[in-house]
């Protein structure tokens, strides 16, 4: 299930790219760089807590 959390990271790294490869001349604002680091902090927290979650699931009860 990790592979899922790092492909969407790098979906969103790749949306990123794209957006900045029509104007490579153009630095992202810092309104976008916010919204950007936001996001993937987001994810890594959701990846973190669904880890936790299957991990604790996984465990044998005692």
């Amino acid at each position: 299930m990790k592979e899922k959390a790092v492909s969407a990271e790098a979906s969103a790294l790749e949306r990123l790219e794209a957006h900045y490869a029509q104007a490579p001349d153009e630095q992202p604002s810092t309104l976008e760089l916010a919204r950007f680091a936001t996001a993937m902090q987001e994810l890594k927290d959701a990846r973190e807590a669904f880890d936790a979650l299957v991990t604790k699931r996984s465990a044998p009860s005692p």
